[in-house]
């Protein structure tokens, strides 16, 4: 290979350094919007239990208003079978005190139920509000520790951008905006390597898609130092570096 491929080579090698080290702070930050994304779904959960609760109170409120009304009938009723005048009139108080009775008691049940509901939720939200905290907490050792690594990634990338634009120096304009071209498609990967199938001579695939390769762009490669492309998936193709 001449100056081109080789300068192409050197500059995928550094390409693959810069994007391993890009991916790294990506990796880093991802970690932190994940615990960020914990701690929103909990506070929600926080949310909707104490809206929950609210509710309940004010089911529980109408209840005990209900209660109220009914024993003040109920008292009603006690009093008018100490007035009834004849046993048809008692016999009626007493079935309406009864009912009542019935029914007030069906709302203390009702009531105590929505109690118990709202003490379980209360001791509910009193543990997702530790596990907020606890995971806040969290959050902020997470973020700590990624800006620190992303501190260093990033000044690891200026040294690798130096040694990227330098080996970019030495390639001629075309072939750089075609290196670029390829890099973006296949997340930085732009040159794959020209394979010998099964051992088999003249019989060569792309190192990149693993299709056959035409005898003749092998042969120019080794004759030829200019950019030659995969027909299928139009990588920059190379010769490996024992050819």
């Amino acid at each position: 290979m001449g100056p081109v491929l080789h300068g192409l080579v050197k500059l995928q090698s550094v390409e693959n350094q810069l994007r391993a080290i890009k991916a790294k702070i990506l990796r880093s930050r991802r970690n932190v919007i994940i615990q960020e994304n914990r701690v929103r779904s909990l506070q929600s959960a926080l949310d909707a239990k104490r809206e929950e609760i609210q509710l309940t109170k004010i089911q529980a409120d109408r209840l005990e208003l209900d209660l109220k009304t009914k024993d003040e009938s109920i008292a009603k009723f006690r009093a008018a079978l100490n007035t009834a005048k004849t046993n048809r009139e008692y016999a009626a108080v007493l079935t309406e005190l009864n009912t009542n009775k019935a029914d007030s008691t069906k709302l203390e049940n009702q009531l105590l139920d929505l109690m118990k509901n709202i003490e379980a939720d209360e001791k509910d939200c009193t543990e997702i509000a530790r596990q907020v905290e606890e995971e806040k907490q969290r959050l902020e050792v997470i973020r700590k520790e990624s800006d620190e690594k992303v501190a260093v990634y990033e000044s690891q990338i200026e040294g690798v951008q130096k040694d990227w634009d330098a080996a970019a120096g030495s390639i001629p304009a075309e072939p750089l905006q075609i290196f670029k071209r390829v890099a973006d498609t296949y997340d930085g990967e732009a040159l794959a390597s020209v394979e010998q199938q099964d051992g088999r001579v003249q019989a060569y695939s792309c190192g990149g898609c693993f299709m056959g390769l035409p005898t003749d762009l092998a042969n120019l490669l080794m004759t030829k130092d200019e950019v030659i492309r995969c027909p299928n998936c139009t990588r920059i193709l190379v010769l490996r570096a024992s050819e």
